[in-house]
């Protein structure tokens, strides 16, 4: 009988919750189901509330917290229904939770997440792993990113010097060397998708670029892109984490000029993603053979020609090319997550997020 896990994640988007069904034979994952539940707009509205100093925050904390993992447990049980599975076939559930604040610097670092994962277990019955991030963070690591660590586990090829690029609200990179007793190395980037979600919601009142198909209608303000550019963030030395609470629509506002077409503001942040992508992989690796692709930004023809373009002569590719789509590989992570740690097996990578030492992250939360 194989061993059977689901892997929960919403990301910094907030626009779904994307539950996955995993079994592992030798710490390879195969996909046997996927499920992508909706966030309303509603609700979204309020998890974006949380991500900035606010009035009642602990109140809105609260029951936003209970909020998620209901519609978590809830991806859990409708992901079982499609694929005809009991909650006893499940050996846990690896609940990323909807980060609100990730503080990875300063006095006090920290990072949160919520969707409760007592009420995911009691909800679905399942055994619930959650609150990877804060373990690293206590052994002095930023906490993120955490998907390297998976990358390192199913992407890596002897031989072959691979960048994985994940593509979400914001943009992570994995470094995955050719040679065996090389580290890996990541970090965040900086923007993936979530300034030019922002600007078209702001705009046009659409979640996000459909196909980038805005982005493609404007050009580049090269002006504004070098301003952008320059925000110390992209020039801080690894290990460096970041989130929606650094870059957001103000942040960009202060420096978009009034006779700036809206069009055109888009194509620049698209440009952003794919040039500030580009500027990190040559800081860490100027010489790369392979780049894959994961997340959202996968869908936006116009940012992955971009990214073509600027990294040649190195292949741009979708990780589906590797054998995992590129949907579904971080709700695959937390799954491999939870399964290391139940096995006590430590699952961050010191060489990304700058933690002191190895680590076994999490907490269980037993289901019945």
């Amino acid at each position: 009988m194989m061993d059977k896990y689901i892997g929960l994640m919403s990301g910094t988007s907030m626009d779904a919750i994307d539950a996955v069904l995993v079994s592992f034979e030798a710490n390879t994952p195969r996909l046997l189901a996927h499920h992508s539940l909706p966030i309303d707009d509603a609700l979204r509205a309020d998890l974006s509330g949380l991500q900035h100093p606010g009035n009642d925050e602990l109140n809105r904390t609260a029951r936003l917290d209970m909020q998620m993992a209901r519609l978590f447990a809830r991806a859990v049980m409708e992901l079982m229904e499609q694929a005809g599975c009991q909650a006893e076939e499940i050996i846990a559930i690896g609940s990323h939770g909807q980060t609100v604040r990730h503080i990875p610097d300063g006095e006090f670092p920290t990072s949160f997440q919520i969707g409760d994962p007592n009420l995911i277990a009691e909800l679905t019955g399942i055994t619930t792993v959650a609150d990877f991030r804060r373990r690293d963070m206590a052994a002095g690591g930023q906490g993120a990113p955490l998907v390297p660590a998976f990358h390192n586990q199913v992407f890596r090829a002897e031989g072959i010097k691979r960048v994985i690029v994940n593509i979400g609200g914001i943009a992570n990179i994995a470094i995955l060397p050719a040679r065996a007793e090389d580290s890996v190395t990541g970090f965040d980037t900086g923007p993936g998708n979530g300034l030019m979600d922002a600007w078209i919601f702001k705009h046009l009142g659409r979640n996000f670029d459909q196909s980038g198909e805005w982005a493609a209608q404007g050009k580049v303000i090269p002006g504004l892109l070098a301003k952008l550019l320059e925000d110390p963030y992209f020039a801080l030395p690894a290990p460096k984490s970041t989130g929606k609470e650094y870059f957001h629509l103000d942040w960009l506002e202060k420096h978009v000029g009034k006779k700036m077409a809206a069009e055109d503001v888009q194509t620049t942040l698209c440009e952003l993603t794919a040039t500030s992508i580009r500027n990190a992989i040559q800081q860490v690796a100027p010489r790369v053979d392979e780049v894959y692709v994961c997340g959202g930004g996968i869908y936006n023809p116009t940012l992955m020609q971009r990214l073509a373009d600027l990294l040649k002569p190195a292949e741009v590719a979708s990780t589906a090319q590797l054998g995992l789509a590129p949907d579904w590989v971080e709700a695959l992570c937390f799954a491999w997550l939870a399964k290391q740690t139940l096995h006590r097996q430590p699952s961050n990578l010191p060489s990304v997020t700058g933690a002191r030492h190895d680590v076994v992250l999490g907490g269980i939360f037993w289901g019945r």
